[in-house]
């Protein structure tokens, strides 16, 4: 007679064996005749479990638990490298893991600071050998349309490319390069903004605070009096909308950035002292945080700001006389 620790272990050998057929399984390909690439991008911070969900919801892997199985029996659960990755539904897990751990000895890393324009962007990356000059400045919103439609109907990508540390492929084309931070804001900052019905003129206004205010809280406050200022139709008066239009799109590149008075008589759509409204397209691409600050204004008794001379302190005014009392007192030259 068959004991019953006999079938205890018949049964533990049996589910060992499955539980085993099914771990190789899981290690192969999804299909070996998918050689169509797959960019998958780990940025800074991303968890174990947010790559193993990435690689399985774009069908690269067969089974998370086997990928995360393998990866912790192989010691590389967290040594997983940010970085722009061009993976293939032929590839096994092994080889997934082994790319995602090595990071790839051509990338070139590159910071993209809150704040810079379009053509800073063009030019941040055409210094580290990542794209040709022009290319990122040349692309049109049409051409990423069928990708992101939050962009279809849009005449520039300004304020779309993403602020950000970013490992990117020497040599790779601008229209790659760009679909990368496209991902990154599709990630971070259009959940912020997909249900605003006017979520594009939010992102032009926090491209105005991520270039006049540092701090949150004061991002906040001067989010709150610009949205006032639209609502009184009364002109915005964005410095930085006039370097943006001084400097023909450029602010990181460009060498006299500083606002005079004569500055405010530019015959531009850019320049905020002679339109009323935002301007036609964000003036730079701005961070989360500011983001953050518009779409959670402050509302306040002010309706004029300038940042101090000396100390970069955001001061704040209710009245016109008071604003120009603060110019002379905080700003050795008059551009407020």
């Amino acid at each position: 007679m068959i004991s019953t620790r006999f079938l205890i272990w018949l049964a533990a050998a049996f589910l060992f064996f499955i539980g085993l057929g099914y771990f190789f399984y899981g290690l192969q390909p999804v299909n070996v005749s998918g050689t169509d690439a797959v960019r998958l991008t780990i940025d800074p911070g991303d968890s174990f479990r947010d790559i193993g969900a990435s690689l399985s919801q774009n069908s690269l892997i067969r089974s998370v638990t086997v990928f995360k199985l393998y990866s912790v029996f192989m010691g590389r659960a967290h040594t997983f490298k940010p970085g722009s990755y061009a993976l293939t539904q032929a590839m096994s897990v092994p080889e997934i893991v082994y790319l995602l751990t090595a990071g790839g000895a051509g990338d070139i890393a590159v910071t993209i600071p809150e704040g810079v324009t379009l053509k800073d962007v063009d030019a941040l990356l055409t210094r580290a050998g990542v794209a040709e000059q022009g290319e990122i400045s040349a692309l049109r919103p049409l051409d990423f349309a069928d990708d992101y439609d939050f962009v279809d109907t849009l005449s520039s990508l300004e304020g779309f490319m993403f602020p950000d540390t970013y490992r990117f492929e020497a040599g790779m084309s601008g229209d790659s390069a760009a679909r990368v931070m496209l991902d990154n804001f599709e990630k971070k900052v259009w959940p912020l903004l997909k249900d605003d019905p006017d979520w594009y003129e939010k992102l032009i206004i926090a491209s105005f605070v991520e270039r006049e205010v540092p701090a949150f809280e004061d991002r906040r406050k001067v989010a709150g009096i610009l949205i006032k200022r639209l609502e009184a139709r009364m002109p915005l008066q964005v410095d930085a909308t006039l370097s943006f239009a001084k400097c023909g799109g450029y602010l990181l590149m460009c060498d006299n950035v500083a606002v005079s008075r004569n500055d405010t008589e530019l015959s531009s759509p850019f320049n905020t002292y002679k339109i009323r409204g935002v301007t036609p397209t964000p003036i730079a691409n701005p961070g989360v945080e500011a983001v953050k600050a518009v779409i959670n204004p402050i509302e306040t008794p002010y309706w004029y700001y300038l940042s101090a001379r000396e100390t970069g302190e955001t001061i704040f005014s209710r009245t016109l006389d008071e604003h120009n009392s603060n110019r002379a007192k905080y700003l050795s030259t008059s551009s407020e």
